[in-house]
């Protein structure tokens, strides 16, 4: 186990360091300049041609690309050049507002599919497999920010249950802060729901048929315990490969839902980062998305042994 453990987290060290060098070329080969942006359009050449230098945007690449890791090494990730504030600080004061919105559409997500799921798979061929069939479409069919708007129209226009958008810290208001969050966590989690729905559904049809549920039932044992104990288990496991990679969708942020909600999340804060040309804060936002995704699936791996003990790493 360990010796598998220190040849995932090189692996995860090597992902990242392809993703950074990835996205790094990438981002300078993208239109426009950040210079353009801060000082508009009007401004002279001469005065570009200076913040260009202030910026150290005139260097060449591979030396702009050395900088980044070396202040990178030193847990510096650099300074935005759009607002003129250190990179870290910007990303740690959006994930109070992401991390509660991703927790609570998993939360939402996981507690309609897997009875979903299971309820699906007992009742196959049934009106309620049909019903939950056209809902999990549903859910995979329709788009998170339209789903999102309709959300708004609905409960907050016009029944005037929920603030259509905004964002009030957990910390200082938890029940306003749920508030806020209740319409963005269904929206991004309606597709999460819809995904792992029809997952369980299909593992919790192939483990009904396996020798050891039969098995089981035969000897007498009540049918809940065959289900939630014997069935539900091991079916979980292939459910969790999806859990674990939307979890670092979730984590991540979903750019359009934070930008139709208004949240002031990563996602959010990626998305103007990408429309002011401001490399140090993109790099910095997708190098931490990145480091998400490689965290659950790390996870997601040792999840596997918890859920089937058969399994093992060497």
């Amino acid at each position: 186990m360990a010796r598998y453990l220190v040849r995932r987290i090189l692996t995860a060290l090597l992902v990242l360091f392809s993703v950074s060098t990835l996205v790094f070329a990438l981002i300078h080969l993208l239109p426009g300049d950040p210079t353009a942006t801060i000082l508009g359009t009007e401004a002279n050449p001469q005065t570009r041609a200076a913040l260009r230098h202030q910026l150290n945007l005139d260097r060449p690449l591979f030396v702009q690309y050395g900088d980044w890791w070396w202040r990178l090494a030193h847990g510096d990730l650099g300074r935005s050049v759009s607002v003129r504030q250190p990179v870290g600080d910007l990303i740690l004061s959006r994930l109070p507002a992401t991390i509660p919105l991703a927790l609570l559409s998993m939360l939402f997500a996981l507690l309609i599919a897997v009875p979903a799921g299971v309820l699906s798979a007992l009742k196959r061929n049934t009106w309620i497999d049909a019903a939950v069939s056209v809902c999990a479409f549903a859910g995979l069919s329709v788009p998170g920010f339209w789903l999102g708007i309709l959300l708004i129209l609905a409960f907050s226009l016009r029944f005037r249950w929920l603030p259509p958008g905004g964002y009030t810290s957990i910390a200082v208001d938890p029940l306003g802060g749920i508030r806020h969050l209740i319409l963005p966590a269904i929206a991004l989690g309606a597709t999460f729901a819809a995904s792992i729905t029809r997952m369980v559904r299909s593992s919790m049809l192939e483990v009904l048929g396996r020798d050891y549920v039969r098995t089981a039932r035969a000897k007498g044992v009540a049918e809940r315990t065959v289900i939630l104990t014997h069935a539900l288990r091991n079916a979980l496991i292939p459910a969790v490969t999806i859990i674990g990679v939307q979890v670092g969708t979730l984590l991540s942020g979903a750019l359009i839902i934070e930008e139709v909600f208004a949240l002031p999340g990563l996602g959010r804060l990626t998305v103007h980062a990408v429309l002011d040309r401001d490399f140090p804060l993109l790099q910095g936002c997708i190098l931490v998305i990145a480091s998400i995704f490689v965290v659950a699936n790390l996870v997601t791996d040792f999840l596997y042994v918890a859920l089937d003990p058969r399994i093992h790493y060497t």
